[in-house]
This record gives structure tokens, C-alpha cells and sequence, in this order.
């Protein structure tokens, strides 16, 4: 019965110590891609807003020996990278402060149409263009999925004249606006057909320059589907598979804000 035990004993020593420790996992690595474009005097802002201003209030070394910097800014709610709130273009839909972060965080897709719209300045985003995503990554736009638009022309800004169209600004300047956006028909295929959380593109508006009633802008506002306008380094993401942050400045009644937008994907 000794001569058992010692054996069971020296069977599980050899055991355990012959079993390697299973190994820690390996910390996923996430490249951060910034979406937005800085805030300066050469800030892209629609050309009937008022634009980004910095006074320097206070910028060296005090009486006291430390070092003080301050600034005072002053700026329209829609220009530069930022998001339209839905209240924007629809009564009674949510202001930028009451857009639930659920709308703002989480998965994305990439449509690239920069093929075509550096083409077309005057390029409307159609059906087909989703629907040829669909085929090519061989799945629905997932539901609660934030889409965004690449058309190519973040490369131009902030030269207003590539980018907008016009470098004039005031009212008469509307009708000089060139830049691609969203198909009415899309924006409705989107709303009717798919769930997504919000839409994103890297040109000054949803609708492209030469709307008169930025229908694409009513159709997914009043779905309380919030739009990020002027983004960049669309290019650097990939059709799938990556997330999104876009966090505005949090305006109690804003029809729109400031906004800074990051994706996380994964290496």
C-alpha cells in the first residue's frame, strides 16, 4: 500500500511540474486614428457662420514666477469638424446635449465613394454605393452601426476654394458651393432599410453643396440620427471592423457643437 502511494506521489509530481503555465494573453494593440481637423483661423466653417476667433488673454511668466496661458475663443456651433444635432433640422428632436452616447460610441463601418467624388465634386452618395459595400464585405450594414462616408476630399481642406467650392463668403456664396454628399434616396434607403446609430463624411455638409433643401439632412435628423460633418483620415480606416468615438462639446439647446472624433482598429 506504501509502495502505491509513493508511486501516485511521484506520478503527480512529474505531472505537474512537466505541465507548462498557460501563457498570459496577449494585450490587443489598437491604432488611434484622429477623425478631426484642428480649430484655427483656417478653420473650414460654412460660409454664411461665423468663424473660429482666439484672443490671447494671458500667455508668459507672471509676477510670481510661473508660467500662465489663457485663451478666450469664440465660434459658430456648425464648423470646422462637428456634429449636427438632430434639432438642427428637425422640430422637436434631440439637442446636441441630450444625444445619447449610445449614438456617438461604438462600431463603424466605411463607405469609400473617393473614387467617384474626386471625379464629381457635384457626386450624390447613392443606394448602390452601400449596396455594393454590402456585396463586397458580404453582410448587411450591422444594426447600431455608425457609417461613415469617405469621398476624398478631406485632402483639400482648408483651402476653402477646393473644399467648398468658393472662398467668398455671405449669403451669395451658397450658390457656389461644390463639394459631394448624401442622396436624398440614400438617406431614406438608410432610415427604411438599415439601423445605424449615425453618419459621418469628410466634406462641410450631409447634403452636398448644391442642395437647396438639404433633404438628406431632414430625412436622418428627423430619425434622431446625428451627422458628423468635416472629418479627416478617412483614408487611414478600413470598410470594417474598427470603432468610434465622437464626443461633442456638451451645449445645453445646441443645435450643434465642436466635435472630437477618434477610431480605435484593431493592428
Amino acid at each position: 500500500m506504501k509502495t502505491v502511494i509513493i508511486s501516485t506521489l511521484l506520478t503527480f509530481v512529474i505531472f505537474f511540474s512537466c505541465k507548462k503555465e498557460p501563457e498570459a494573453p496577449r494585450p490587443s494593440k489598437r491604432q488611434i486614428i484622429d477623425l478631426t481637423h484642428e480649430f484655427s483661423e483656417e478653420t473650414v466653417y460654412w460660409v454664411t457662420a461665423k468663424e473660429f476667433e482666439m484672443d490671447v488673454v494671458a500667455e508668459g511668466h507672471t509676477d510670481h514666477g510661473y508660467y500662465y496661458a489663457a485663451n478666450n475663443f469664440t465660434t459658430a456651433e456648425h464648423g470646422g469638424t462637428h456634429i449636427d444635432a438632430p434639432i438642427h433640422f428637425a422640430a422637436n428632436k434631440q439637442y446636441v446635449n441630450e444625444i445619447p452616447l449610445e449614438k456617438l460610441i461604438g462600431s463603424a463601418i466605411k463607405v469609400d465613394v473617393s473614387e467617384l467624388a474626386l471625379e464629381n465634386p457635384d457626386y450624390l452618395i447613392r443606394i448602390e454605393d452601400f449596396t455594393n459595400w454590402e456585396k463586397k464585405n458580404s453582410m448587411q450594414i450591422p444594426d447600431g452601426s455608425i457609417v461613415l462616408l469617405e469621398t476624398g476630399f478631406s485632402k483639400y481642406y482648408p483651402d476653402k476654394k477646393k473644399y467648398l467650392g468658393t472662398d467668398k463668403r455671405g449669403p451669395e456664396a451658397v450658390k457656389l458651393l461644390h463639394f459631394p454628399g448624401l442622396s436624398p434616396e440614400a438617406a431614406k434607403w438608410l432610415v427604411e432599410n438599415r439601423n445605424i446609430n449615425s453618419i459621418g463624411l469628410d466634406t462641410p455638409s450631409i447634403d452636398y453643396g448644391q442642395s437647396n433643401f438639404f433633404k438628406a439632412h431632414v430625412i436622418l435628423l428627423s430619425e434622431n440620427i446625428p451627422a458628423f460633418e468635416n472629418l479627416t483620415n478617412l483614408d487611414k480606416l478600413p470598410s470594417k471592423g474598427f470603432d468610434v468615438v465622437a464626443l461633442p462639446m456638451k451645449i445645453k439647446g445646441g443645435s450643434g457643437a465642436p466635435l472630437r472624433i477618434v477610431a480605435f482598429v484593431n493592428d
